[in-house]
C-alpha cells in the first residue's frame, strides 16, 4: 500500500470517527419526531382538501336526484295539463320530452358524482389510516425518547460517579491519614513537653506561694476553733 492510501485511510478513519462524536441519538430522535410531525401535518392537510371534494361531490349527487324528480313531476303535470285541455298536445308532448331529457342528464350528473363520492371515500379511508398508523408511530417513538432521556441522565450520573470513585486512591488516603496522626502526637508530645518546662521554671516565690497557698484557710480554721472554745465555756 502506497503512502498516499495509507493517508487516505488513516483520514478516513478519523472522518468516521469525527462522525459518530457528533451524532447524539436523542438530537437524531427529536429530529426524526419533528420530521414526522410535518409529515402528518400535510397528511391531514390532504384529507382535509380530499374531505372538502367528497362533500361537494355528495352535495351534487343530491342535488341531481332532486332535479331528475322534479323533472318527472313536471313532464307528469304538463302531460295532465293536455288532458284536461289546458295545454295543446303536441306542447305538452314538446316539453315533456325535454323534462324527462333533462331528468335523464341529471340521473347521470348524479351517477358520476356519486362514482366520484365513492373514490374521494376510498382515498378518505387510506388517508386516515395512513394517518392513524403515523400518529401511532409518533406517540411511539416519543415514548421511546422519554425512556432514552432517562437512560441517558442515569448513565452519565452513574459514569460520573465511577470516574470519581477511580479518582480515589486509598492507599495514599491512608498515608495522609497516618501523617495526620503523627503530627497529631508529635503536637501532644510538643505541649507535654512544654507544660513540664514550665513546671521546672517556677522561682522560689511561685514555690513558696505554693507551700502557703492553703496558709489563710488553716488560720479560718483556727479562729473558728476558738470561738466555739469561748461559747463552750
Amino acid at each position: 500500500m502506497g503512502i498516499f492510501n495509507r493517508l487516505f485511510k488513516v483520514g478516513e478513519a478519523e472522518a468516521h470517527a469525527a462522525i459518530n462524536k457528533l451524532e447524539d441519538p436523542i438530537k437524531m430522535t427529536e429530529q426524526g419526531i419533528r420530521d414526522m410531525k410535518k409529515d402528518l401535518d400535510k397528511s391531514l392537510q390532504a384529507l382535509a382538501e380530499v374531505k372538502s371534494l367528497a362533500i361537494r361531490s355528495r352535495r351534487e349527487a343530491n342535488e341531481n336526484k332532486e332535479k331528475a324528480e322534479n323533472y318527472e313531476q313536471k313532464a307528469i303535470l304538463l302531460i295532465k295539463k293536455a288532458e284536461k285541455g289546458d295545454l295543446k298536445p303536441d306542447e305538452a308532448d314538446r316539453l315533456a320530452t325535454e323534462a324527462l331529457s333533462r331528468k335523464e342528464e341529471s340521473i347521470n350528473a348524479a351517477a358520476r358524482a356519486q362514482s366520484e363520492v365513492e373514490k374521494f371515500d376510498d382515498n378518505i379511508a387510506k388517508l386516515q389510516a395512513n394517518i392513524n398508523k403515523l400518529k401511532s408511530q409518533i406517540s411511539h417513538y416519543e415514548n421511546e425518547l422519554k425512556t432514552l432521556k432517562a437512560r441517558d441522565r442515569v448513565s452519565k450520573a452513574t459514569s460520573k460517579i465511577n470516574k470519581s470513585m477511580s479518582n480515589i486512591d486509598s492507599s495514599s488516603t491512608v498515608a495522609r491519614l497516618e501523617r495526620m496522626k503523627e503530627k497529631v502526637d508529635q503536637q501532644e508530645a510538643m505541649a507535654e513537653a512544654y507544660g513540664e518546662i514550665a513546671n521546672e521554671s517556677k522561682s522560689v516565690d511561685d514555690e513558696i506561694d505554693d507551700v502557703l497557698k492553703d496558709e489563710p484557710k488553716s488560720k479560718a480554721s483556727d479562729a473558728l476553733a476558738d470561738l466555739k472554745a469561748k461559747l463552750n465555756k
